[in-house]
């Protein structure tokens, strides 16, 4: 062991040799995360870790000492429809009038950003200046977890007034970017947020309702299962698709002929979905005396219609998309945005191959269940390029649509 490196507890942040890669450290259920800029992850506590934690350096492969970068870090708190949201904005070393913005809109964890997410240190030590906080009910801030959509995006407007002010003078281009759930998000939060251009990753032009239906055919493709059986799922997921938006008040009768006629079938019980796989689990008489209790207390707009939002999106936008991803296929959602392109929209769309969600490379075993790998190459490159104005080359293996 180098005799510089004293071993001493992990700290969040960003470290590196050279200006070849880094490595970000952050917060886990267990131990600290780490992800590499070549997108290699692991955990400081697996057995065979890549990486030790010193004081102001980690150790990389059990040789190479690497410090800890100088970040510019301010916490705050701002308040959003009478809630206190708790927030950080940070700055690469020599941030100026010409360095990007970004506030990112979460995905639907209900686990705080600050400290733990990834994507924040993955675009600061490429040079984009970031403003991160932890959604309503989750981390350091105040409020009830939901998964409104509007209210969201409220809170994401309020977020970037923090993060202007907090950075005034140090920054040119701003932008909002958007995981999953907050390719929904960030939309609706656009024209009001003031943002320059929108930056998607494994986001979705279709609703949850359709969501759900892409996810479930997914799901049983996945299992081998062909045409019939994924036209006896579409019938259902129509039927459920019918209950949650009339608030449990029409499809329910069909639903428990459904489940009457199929429930048997060897297929019946893989269904999943978003939501689809606990109705079929319930019997409808329960479903409307008492709905879903943890599904209810989300208070999610089932009006929303993501093709009007995408369309009124007057900036630039890029989606970033995982070619195999089962929780947000993206088919439907490449259709729709091409058709938005062909009106006229600035619309950049990339497709990353043997992807999954969150942009996850993985190995699939034959039974169809698959093991996550590394950050698919490419995707923070391209993110981090789209936030400073140019995307240009190659990004791992990913395609323009």
């Amino acid at each position: 062991m180098p005799e510089a490196f004293s071993p001493a507890p992990c700290e969040t942040g960003i470290f590196r040799l050279d200006q070849t890669g880094f490595v970000a450290l952050t917060k886990g259920a267990k131990g600290y995360g780490y992800t590499f800029s070549d997108g290699t992850v692991g955990n400081t506590q697996d057995a065979g870790a890549l990486l030790a934690c010193g004081k102001d350096a980690v150790l990389v492969n059990g040789k190479e000492r690497w410090p800890k970068v100088a970040l510019a870090e301010a916490d705050t708190r701002f308040e959003s429809h009478g809630v206190m949201l708790a927030g950080r904005l940070m700055e690469a070393p020599g941030a100026g009038k010409d360095t990007p913005l970004v506030v990112y809109a979460h995905g639907s964890e209900s686990s705080g950003w600050i400290d733990r997410a990834r994507d924040p240190y993955q675009m600061v030590g490429r040079g984009v200046s970031v403003f991160v906080y932890d959604k309503r009910g989750t981390g350091l801030s105040e409020g009830e977890y939901t998964q409104n959509f509007p209210r969201l995006a409220d809170d994401l407007v309020a977020a970037s007034r923090e993060a202007k002010r907090l950075a005034q003078g140090r920054y040119g281009r701003f932008g909002l970017m958007g995981v999953s759930q907050g390719g929904w998000i960030a939309p609706l939060a656009q024209a009001r947020a003031k943002a320059h251009f929108l930056g998607i990753g494994y986001g979705l032009v279709t609703d949850i309702t359709e969501q759900d239906a892409a996810q479930v055919a997914r799901e049983l493709q996945g299992k081998g299962y062909g045409g019939d059986v994924i036209a006896k799922a579409r019938t259902v997921t129509d039927i459920t698709a019918r209950i949650v938006k009339s608030g449990y008040k029409d499809g329910l009768d069909d639903l428990s002929a459904f489940q009457q006629q199929f429930g048997k079938e060897p297929w019946f019980a893989l269904i999943k979905g978003g939501y689809t796989g606990v109705l079929l689990g319930m019997p409808a008489d329960e479903l409307r005396k008492n709905g879903i209790p943890r599904f209810d207390k989300l208070d999610i707009d089932w009006s929303l219609d993501p093709v009007q939002v995408a369309r009124q999106v007057t900036v630039p936008q890029l989606w970033a998309l995982a070619e195999d991803d089962r929780q947000a296929p993206p088919a439907v959602t490449v259709e729709r945005l091409t058709a938005l392109r062909g009106q006229g929209q600035a619309i950049s769309v990339y497709l990353f191959p043997q992807a999954d969600h969150g942009m996850r490379s993985y190995v699939q075993a034959p039974d169809g269940t698959r093991k996550p790998t590394v950050i698919t190459p490419g995707f923070y490159d391209l993110m981090a390029d789209w936030a400073k104005g140019g995307i240009h080359g190659a990004y791992g293996q990913a395609y323009r649509k």
